[in-house]
């Protein structure tokens, strides 16, 4: 090192602190570009009743990952732990109004919708322990299966300007909750990891989707697969990549989520892994699968379905 010569010249473009900040700033610029907004609000359930499919976590990131493209989101949690309510570091202990409110007592969705922290377009309807006991609950009152929906209906189908995306969380089973999402959204998303049983109890699941489209909601339709916990590493992974793809076709989206620690990591921050890290593999990847559900989203005419002509 020579008089006078500045100390930052020592460091190289291509050390790793400089290639982490280099990363961080090309995420960053990344994540601000402008998504398409789809014609009218589409309605997505993330569902599968095989637990720790990487439901949640798809579920909050798609979100926090559209919000950052500057569409407007709504997730409502569905789900009794009240986890999408957890990521997202919306409030949701017992006293809180909450999605119960809306399916029992018939309360609408703009009196328990919160704004996330940190987001100026994106608000959940948290989740809270009542919700534990509504499936019970739900068995003796009118319209059961279409409570959800009728409250989507006024708040966001009457207002279409609201919002772009809702994703509504479901619990992992397929109880009164999962059907009251199916009833209420247009188009079902479905997260498979890719492991070793990721196409157990998929039937069940769709035999229940068509059985919910012939009797209760003709519009729903399975418009999107994701696949998560993808270790390249490993043939497996690519086996069971490959089998989905093969089964569904271009209903799979082309970016597969990778095993990260960030997003495991994320949610006991409050914080879905898009503000926690993202430069990470698992937020990159999580805003490619979001612009690519965009980008499909030009031209749906809010039934999951593609105008003709």
């Amino acid at each position: 090192m020579t008089a006078g010569e500045p100390a930052s010249s020592l460091v190289g473009n291509d050390t790793p602190i400089a290639q982490q900040a280099a990363a961080a700033l090309a995420a960053a610029g990344r994540s601000r570009v402008p998504m398409p907004r789809p014609e009218s609000p589409r309605i997505m359930v993330v569902a599968n009743q095989k637990g720790g499919v990487g439901k949640t976590t798809t579920a909050v990131n798609l979100a926090a990952a559209m919000a950052m493209g500057g569409l407007k989101i709504l997730v409502i949690d569905l789900d009794p732990q009240g986890n999408a309510s957890t990521a997202l570091g919306v409030d949701h202990h017992a006293e809180i109004p909450s999605i119960y409110d809306v399916l029992i007592e018939g309360a609408s969705l703009e009196t328990v919708v919160q704004l996330v922290e940190g987001f100026e377009t994106l608000w959940c309807v948290p989740a809270t322990i009542d919700l534990a006991g509504s499936e019970i609950e739900l068995v003796s009152l009118e319209s059961r299966e279409a409570r959800l929906r009728e409250a989507l209906d006024e708040h966001v189908k009457s207002e279409p300007e609201n919002y772009d995306y809702v994703f509504i969380d479901c619990p992992p089973s397929l109880g009164l909750l999962t059907v009251n999402a199916l009833v209420g959204g247009n188009e079902v998303l479905i997260p498979i990891q890719c492991e070793y049983y990721a196409l157990e109890g998929l039937s069940q699941l769709l035999k229940n989707i068509d059985m919910v489209r012939a009797h209760l909601n003709p519009e729903l339709a399975v418009s999107t697969i994701a696949l998560t916990m993808y270790d390249g590493r490993t043939r497996l992974a690519s086996q069971v990549a490959d089998e989905v793809r093969r089964y569904f076709g271009d209903t799979v989206l082309s970016t597969a989520v990778p095993r990260s620690v960030r997003i495991s990591e994320a949610p006991s921050y409050a914080q879905t892994v898009m503000t926690y890290d993202p430069a990470s593999s698992g937020a990159l990847s999580y805003l490619e699968a979001a612009r690519e559900i965009a980008n499909r989203g030009v031209g749906i005419n809010g039934t999951g379905n593609r105008e003709q002509g």
